[in-house]
């Protein structure tokens, strides 16, 4: 059963590949549908895509491994992306990020047990502005305390 999985991810990769093309600018495009697929680009996606690409296996998982927009190991259905810069931490950023582990008994950097939720921290969202900001999946919500952090979490549980 395994062999027949990786047989239909390598025909569903070559699709990619005939659609974006076989040049290094089409990497992220093809992970982009990968991980839209799957919600996570496996070792074995990432060994194909190389192979195919004929790219080493290193450069597709150093791509995967710098946008945090792509993912090589299972994440939650919702993402949480809280702001963990300078100007956030002056705005109260601590204090949301432990009321909203509080919340889920998780911590930043985990999944909920029912695979709903994922908690990470984000370099920059370029809302430095009305912060403390965060993201949930391509959403984005800023000027952040306590409740209201809270209170969007319980929203999309």
């Amino acid at each position: 059963m395994l062999v027949m999985e990786k047989n239909q991810l390598t025909e569903e990769i070559e699709v990619l590949i005939k659609k974006y093309g076989k040049e290094r600018s089409s990497l992220i495009p093809i992970l982009q549908d990968i991980q839209k697929q799957h919600s996570y680009i496996s070792d074995y996606a990432q060994q194909e895509v190389a192979r195919l690409l004929d790219i080493h296996p290193v450069e597709v998982f150093s791509v995967i491994s710098f946008y945090a927009f792509l993912n090589s190991s299972p994440k939650g259905r919702n993402i949480v992306r809280l702001c963990q810069t300078i100007t956030c931490d002056l705005a109260g950023k601590k204090n949301v990020a432990s009321a909203i582990e509080r919340e889920l008994g998780i911590k930043f950097g985990q999944t909920t047990p029912d695979n709903k939720i994922t908690l990470e921290y984000a370099n920059c969202l370029g809302m430095c502005d009305v912060g403390p900001a965060m993201i949930v999946n391509d959403r984005v919500y800023y000027k952040l305390d306590p409740e209201k952090a809270v209170s969007i979490i319980n929203e999309i549980r």
